[in-house]
């Protein structure tokens, strides 16, 4: 192999990489390998996520930002349909609760639907029958999930699957929240009970005022 054939190969394979690196750049910006939970951005500590909203609870009461303040709060949104991340972390969430005791009665505890078409309070009372009566469902229309969802930056978006139909991507984080609605940290999804644990426990013991 003379010394011009070489270059030609080197000069192809620079090439080839700098365009792999470009598709896998456009397409992770476009989410096409989205799968599983998306992240969404987080908030700045301390900054103040709840903004006026009204929503209903799996019981049919109207909620709204003053069901939220006031107390401490832990907040995940997802939905009922949802295969994976939101049972398992309802499942870890309720055994956080139950390791927590009555401290755990000083958290507001939400769960908040991104799939209002399917998730009225009906199915979200069946839903969460399975986990921790202390968690309390949230649905409404569109614009009011928003209105909840769009100040602490919940990514969540309808995708299509194959044979009909749809799922929901979304955030998820859980968001915690103290008594004034200032965000103070975050559980990811699958972190140690552990440290679920401590992090709720922590917010338990925040002031209310």
């Amino acid at each position: 192999m003379n010394s011009s054939e070489l270059l030609r190969i080197v000069r192809y394979g620079a090439i080839t990489l700098v365009a792999v690196l470009v598709f896998a750049s456009l397409a992770v910006s476009l989410g096409f390998f989205q799968s599983g939970p998306v992240p969404g951005a987080s908030p700045a500590l301390g900054a103040r996520l709840i903004a006026p909203f009204k929503l209903v609870d799996q019981d049919g009461q109207a909620v709204s930002e003053a069901d939220v303040l006031g107390r401490p709060a832990a907040v995940f949104f997802g939905f009922t349909h949802c295969p994976e991340v939101c049972p398992t972390t309802l499942a870890s969430l309720t055994a956080t609760l139950r390791r927590m005791g009555s401290a755990a009665n000083k958290l507001g505890v939400f769960f908040v639907s991104v799939d209002p078409e399917r998730d009225t309070s009906d199915e979200l009372e069946s839903y969460l029958s399975a986990f921790d009566p202390r968690i309390r469902g949230l649905t409404g229309t569109p614009d009011q999930i928003a209105a909840f969802a769009k100040p602490l930056g919940v990514y969540y978006a309808r995708t299509k699957v194959e044979g009909g139909g749809y799922t929901v991507e979304h955030t998820a984080t859980m968001f915690l929240l103290d008594a004034q609605g200032r965000f103070v940290g975050s559980i990811a999804y699958g972190e140690a009970q552990d440290a679920a644990l401590a992090k709720l426990g922590n917010l338990a013991r925040t002031p209310t005022s």
